[in-house]
């Protein structure tokens, strides 16, 4: 694990933390956290779970980072508007860091960084898949923009994931699947036994997202 810092284009230095799997890697994965007024940082067992799965067992370099107002990462919260300058930053600075030219590159967000992580991915043409970890289709006291709507989405021709857990009061099944059905090429899974944090099962939800990350980087 290689501690890191980035700019963004609006000046602010975020702090992050990337891991390079042994031997060459397949791709990239950038990995975006939970809400910044709720305790969310990139410290978290869910995502630390996840990013070893995707360095270790995926072979994807992994960037894990904090936004603007978190920790040791600069400015102040943004209403999950300035933070897509954070996504946008994150990605372009992995990429820069694989040797191969154009990698593929899966973008990670859980819950406020979900929310993120799929408002960039519509404008962003460097990432290759999604993957959306408790998306807060149910935002209650979240604070969010809204999400794209089916209009939006129709036009991501790439795959994404949705993930949540069997009891997620922001992501309920059937919601979930429900907003799942606007994507063009999505697939719901649901983690039984568990709720938004995904407490004792973050192993398999992390295994579901490399299994996701290998099926829709490969074909690239």
């Amino acid at each position: 694990m290689e501690p890191v810092t980035f700019t963004t284009e609006d000046g602010i230095r975020l702090e992050g933390e990337l891991r390079v799997p042994e031997g060459g890697p397949r791709g990239v994965a950038v990995v975006c956290h939970p809400h910044p007024r709720h305790g969310g940082s990139k410290d978290h067992p869910l995502l630390w779970a996840i990013r070893n799965e995707l360095v270790s067992t995926r072979s994807l370099v992994v960037l894990g980072f904090n936004f603007r107002g978190v920790m040791g990462s600069g400015g102040s919260f943004g209403g999950g508007r300035d933070e897509l300058r954070d996504a946008r930053a994150a990605i372009g600075f992995a990429r820069e860091r694989v040797a191969t030219p154009d990698p593929p590159t899966l973008l990670v967000g859980w819950s406020f960084g979900a929310s993120v992580a799929v408002r960039e991915a519509l404008d962003d043409a460097r990432v290759d898949a999604l993957a959306l970890v408790g998306l807060p289709v149910r935002s209650g006291d979240l604070e969010l923009p809204p999400l794209p709507d089916r209009t939006d989405l129709r036009l991501f021709a790439r795959p994404a994931l949705l993930i949540a857990g069997e009891h997620d009061e922001y992501a309920p099944p059937d919601e979930l699947r429900a907003y799942g059905e606007r994507f063009p090429d999505a697939e719901v899974s649901v983690v039984a036994g568990t709720d938004h944090y995904f407490w004792r099962r973050e192993r398999v939800a992390a295994e579901r997202i490399g299994a996701f990350a290998e099926r829709a980087l490969s074909p690239r």
